[in-house]
């Protein structure tokens, strides 16, 4: 082969990878839930290149390019892909390949994620050339590295000095005596947490139960709330040190949910689409009847079923007051079931009297605006990743049909399921 013979070949070859990357494909027949304030637009067109969405709207404002792959959704309906604000990821090629084969397209993890969890955020960042950058097949990932538990204020600062060597997402403390039971971290050492990462450009994300902590937290400075006030009734105080700053409720009430519900055999065991990627393990041992009895005389579980009353009312109180809403779970460690507690989750807000569009949105636009993330996903607009799912049912008439999953798409890519 000669020298020009060469280079000829390998500028087609170059032409051919930077084609199969620039893959333009055509979704069509849906109607889409954009994830904005936008009305459902029926027989829309969601027009993907190279993994990201380049046009979005009613079929005959969407010219489709000649050459380009058809993917017909008719039939169906389209949400973004739904972004958990607050889980856990411990086995990334399990973890996240579950939370997508249910519709979830992204997840913040809050804490102590082992070093394959930070691959994996980094292989996202930069895929392999020869992938191109729309070939993820399972959940994208952020991070919040070592949940900080520092002693001092100067171990704090150091500690977040660590964290910022590691690039993570956002830092993260816990302040909560786990219902009396463990010291809880003192003013001034979160306050020096929370100083010392503001002065490295870092946000923090707090672990916390009661309204006392969450009015002390605000004012020192804390950027997201990673779980539900669930003492007491959230008051005017309280919410004006939320909307003062814009700062994010996370209200996981699944993570409530999680530590009562298996007193007995839940109704979800016998759901086909929760069989379907379920832990068995975990299944078979939450089946048992001595673990069920357990819980059952559990004192914390009962106090934490009366928590989840005041968080859903909370929930409620906070929306009407114009509070964001990150939607989040704390999915990952065992009994609370990746994925599956998301879609229940969207439920159980709209129990405490969201509507299924206000449930939707801090599931997807809320999200992900919250996390700093959303001029890459959260919404179907242009310049966006197409991380979307395919529904057989309208979510909007009926918040179940969240359930009714037909496909997934991460970067306009089909997910197995």
């Amino acid at each position: 082969m000669t020298h020009r013979t060469r280079l000829a070949t390998l500028a087609t070859l170059l032409l051919l990878a930077s084609a199969a990357r620039a893959q333009t494909r055509a979704f069509t027949g849906a109607t889409l839930l954009d994830g904005t304030d936008r009305a459902p637009v029926p027989n829309a067109t969601l027009l993907v290149r190279d993994g990201r969405v380049v046009a979005a709207g009613p079929a005959g404002r969407v010219p489709i390019p000649t050459g380009a792959e058809r993917v017909s959704l008719a039939g169906k309906t389209v949400i973004p892909g739904l972004v958990n604000a607050h889980g856990h990821v411990k086995d990334s090629t399990r973890d996240l390949r579950t939370y997508a084969a249910y519709g979830v397209t992204t997840v913040f993890s809050l804490g102590d994620e082992p070093p394959e969890v930070f691959a994996a955020r980094a292989a996202q960042r930069t895929p392999p050339a020869s992938s191109g950058a729309g070939s993820l097949e399972r959940a994208r990932v952020f991070l919040a590295g070592p949940v900080l538990a520092p002693k001092s204020p100067e171990e704090a600062r150091s500690l977040v000095a660590r964290d910022e060597s590691l690039h993570v997402d956002v830092v993260k403390i816990r302040v909560d005596d786990n219902l009396g039971t463990t010291p809880k971290m003192p003013p001034e050492i979160y306050r020096a947490v929370i100083d010392e990462a503001h002065r490295r450009g870092m946000r923090v994300a707090t672990h916390l139960y009661y309204l006392a902590d969450a009015k002390a937290l605000l004012d020192a400075g804390s950027d997201f709330v990673a779980h539900s006030i669930r003492d007491a009734d959230v008051d005017a105080g309280v919410i004006a040190k939320l909307k003062a700053r814009g700062v994010c409720v996370s209200p996981t009430l699944m993570r409530e949910v999680s530590t009562f519900v298996y007193e007995s055999t839940p109704d979800f065991f016998g759901d086909p689409s929760f069989i379907a990627h379920a832990n068995p393990e975990w299944v078979a041992q939450l089946s048992k009847p001595e673990a069920q009895q357990a819980v059952r005389a559990s004192a914390s579980a009962q106090r934490y079923k009366t928590a989840l009353v005041v968080a859903s009312r909370n929930l409620k109180t906070l929306v009407d007051a114009g509070v964001p809403i990150a939607m989040g779970t704390d999915t990952g460690p065992t009994g609370r079931f990746p994925g599956y507690f998301e879609l229940m989750e969207l439920e159980y807000m709209v129990k405490a009297g969201l509507t299924p569009r206000q449930a939707l949105q801090a599931a997807t636009r809320d999200a992900a605006r919250c996390m700093h993330i959303d001029a890459e996903v959260g919404t179907l607009e242009p310049g966006k990743w197409a991380d979307f799912v395919a529904l057989d049912a309208d979510p909007l008439a009926d918040i179940s049909n969240v359930r009714r999953i037909s496909s997934v798409w991460i970067a306009g890519n089909r997910v197995a399921r």
